[in-house]
């Protein structure tokens, strides 16, 4: 059977289930694009699949390193700088907000650039660019879990250098 054929048939067979899982699993209804997303890792990823387990077993491991990713990925532009592009962007805020809102960008640019060259690079990939860590692994030559704890410490590193910086402007001001 043809691989196309075979994830066809499994996304009828199973989507209903991947659906439910991702629904609970994010608290959202709104995760056709992840089930979509399961489906596209499973069939790019059938040849790895050796029957060992039930395919729903299997696409269900997907569909959570799927929610598990889609989860980081939202965590990590709640405070990155795309995010804040797009809040400038907004007609709703006053001159006042936005002025805050520049601010509080170039402060973080400035925190990015101060942490060391690691941590600058694992910042980028994985939360301005989004890519995955397994992709940022590959692009680093760094293992995938080298990539989550360089990012961690990353993230900690720069919510310090902001936190410092937000205590400058405060003695500044005093």
């Amino acid at each position: 059977m043809d691989k196309n054929d075979l994830i066809e048939q499994w996304f009828l067979r199973y989507g209903d289930d991947i659906y439910k899982f991702l629904v609970y699993y994010t608290g959202s209804r709104d995760v056709d694009d992840l089930v979509q997303d399961v489906f596209l890792k499973a069939l790019g990823s059938i040849d790895s699949f050796q029957g060992r387990s039930q395919p729903k077993t299997w696409l269900l491991t997907i569909a959570r390193h799927t929610a598990i990713d889609h989860a980081r990925k939202k965590r990590l532009r709640s405070w990155l700088p795309d995010m804040w592009l797009s809040h400038l962007a907004s007609d709703e805020k006053t001159p006042e907000e936005q002025l805050d809102l520049q601010e509080e960008q170039q402060a973080l640019y400035r925190a990015i650039q101060q942490v060391k060259p690691a941590y600058r690079e694992v910042l980028i990939l994985r939360g301005i660019k989004g890519l995955s860590a397994k992709e940022t692994a590959e692009i680093l030559q760094w293992s995938e879990n080298k990539v989550n704890v360089t990012l961690h410490r990353a993230m900690k590193a720069v919510r310090d250098k902001l936190e410092l910086a937000g205590k400058e402007l405060i003695g500044n001001v005093i």
